[in-house]
């Protein structure tokens, strides 16, 4: 009996410690579990505007918020020469320049992930004034661009002329997702959209286009001037608008072109704009066979004849000659409608202003926002300094520039006083600002963002205490046990039963 009790009471033991076990394993291989991040993603804008190419690096969890990737800029690089436009005779040498952003931008990607990187380019008005100009160049160009990208190790997506209305509503992104409009983080350090916080307009001046990008105060369904979008699990009816042509660039041009026109010389023109004692000179090619300027293209038209400019430093007339770049007549009459007979709502709330719009008011020494009064009073005293005087004034002197802040800050009033309707009163809410943190406040950023919304979210990768092949060997191996523990068991009860009854029986046959 002592012989069948000691199995019996070892085999129990060994049949509920493998239970017990098998039961552990199991709850700490399931609660144990740790969730890991599959690692950041990256992704690739090229920003190709009418007078340089920027490419931004951007980076973001591959678990998203909502669809939509939390995306910060890492990396930002101009290439060395003009915008990809000014290649339309030319465009298979446009692609050297990229070498040297590219191989930077190598270096930032992790090497195992750059063919998982997706890399966009996006040309903004100076192509598509070429488009309009001449098509087949405007082709050749992005196809130059598609032949270079493919010995490159990213995954391009495409170069592609986005319109105007897509331009302003990424710049509009931009700006409201880098001031945290979108998304903030609360106490327990999740993502979460900001309870009752207002959205900014935005108002982007490039070298070709403008753009004013809001919403508006009271939401009217125009197919022509609003467009949707979906970010972070809510939608956004953006009145936005490029205009053509008001860029400070091509403005510019037309500048020129309407002073040679109103000159009586067509060799030497005075520039109300320019400072005093500036000079230059330029083709008429340069500054007459813009498509924003041909109207304005003179009789004795002859492409390499020089125009010699010089600088009278008159804010007065400037300011007269630049009211001459406007189509105000077209609005007579007609609410809702700043300037060019184009649609557009009352100017409501806070506004960035980035850019052409940073960099004037940076050279005219104003902070980030300003009174209507204070601008117009640097302004004048601006345009009034002589060239000499500027290259002490500016904190960073280029004669390119330079030579135009008169203009350009005459342009800017304009384009935001009887353009789009800010007055005294609400001047002071437009902010001028170059990036927040170290992200550039541009279109590009708000293009990924919306890109993203395309790009599948990756799950987390999940890492076990015990690896799949040792957890599944030791669930055998108890399992097992527990078996053989209770089927000795019940060999050993059956055993039992058999002896009593032998027992009993013995027990009735012998004689007393």
């Amino acid at each position: 009996r002592m012989l069948t009790k000691t199995p019996s009471v070892v085999a129990q033991v060994f049949f509920l410690l493998s239970i017990v076990l098998v039961i552990a394993l199991a709850v700490i291989q399931i609660n144990q579990q740790k969730s890991l991040s599959p690692g950041p993603k990256y992704g690739i804008v090229l920003d190709a505007g009418s007078s340089r190419t920027t490419v931004y690096v951007y980076e973001w969890p591959a678990e998203k918020e909502n669809d939509t990737g939390v995306v910060s800029q890492i990396f930002k690089c101009s290439v060395k020469g003009p915008g990809i436009s000014s290649y339309e005779n030319n465009p298979g040498a446009l692609a050297k320049p990229f070498d040297d952003c590219l191989n930077k931008v190598k270096e930032r990607i992790p090497i195992h992930l750059h063919k998982k990187t997706s890399a966009y380019l996006g040309a903004t008005a100076g192509m598509r004034l070429l488009r309009l100009q001449n098509e087949t160049a405007a082709n050749e160009v992005l196809a130059s661009i598609q032949n270079y990208f493919r010995a490159q190790p990213f995954e391009f997506r495409g170069a592609q002329i986005i319109t105007g209305p897509e331009e302003g509503l990424y710049g509009w992104i931009t700006a409201n997702y880098l001031m945290g409009n979108f998304l903030e983080r609360n106490l327990w350090r999740t993502w979460v959209r900001p309870y009752r916080k207002e959205t900014m307009g935005a108002l982007d001046l490039g070298g070709a286009s403008t753009q004013i990008s809001f919403i508006p105060e009271d939401f009217q369904d125009n197919s022509n001037s609003t467009l949707q979008v979906k970010l972070y699990g809510y939608d956004y009816n953006v009145y936005t608008h490029s205009f053509q042509c008001y860029g400070r660039d091509e403005a510019e041009k037309r500048l020129l072109a309407l002073l040679l026109q109103k000159s009586r010389a067509s060799s030497n023109v005075d520039n109300p704009c320019y400072p005093q004692n500036y000079e230059t000179a330029f083709t008429m090619k340069y500054f007459c066979d813009s498509l924003c300027t041909r109207s304005l293209r003179p009789a004795n038209y002859y492409p390499n004849q020089l125009v010699k400019f010089h600088g009278t430093g008159d804010p007065g007339l400037c300011q007269e000659m630049v009211s001459l770049l406007f189509n105000f007549t077209a609005c007579r009459d007609r609410g809702e409608c700043p300037f060019n007979g184009i649609h557009q709502p009352k100017v409501k709330g806070n506004f960035v202003a980035f850019s052409g719009f940073y960099y004037t008011i940076n050279a005219l020494n104003l902070s980030g926002h300003s009174s209507l009064a204070d601008f117009n009073s640097s302004m004048w005293f601006f345009c009034s300094q002589s060239w000499v005087q500027l290259q002490f004034m500016l904190p960073k002197f280029e004669e390119t520039y330079a030579r135009s802040y008169c203009f350009s800050a005459h342009f800017i009033y304009y384009l935001l006083v009887y353009g789009y309707k800010f007055d005294a009163e609400t001047w002071p809410q437009i902010h001028f600002q170059k990036e927040v943190g170290n992200s550039s406040i541009a279109w590009s950023l708000g293009y990924m963002l919306s890109l993203t919304n395309m790009i599948p979210a990756e799950s987390k990768l999940i890492q076990l205490p015990l690896k799949p092949s040792l957890f599944a060997g030791l669930l055998l191996f108890f399992t097992t046990m527990a078996l053989l523990c209770l089927i000795f068991l019940v060999y050993l009860c059956i055993v039992s039963c058999n002896q009593k009854n032998i027992s009993h029986v013995e027990q009735i046959f012998t004689p007393e």
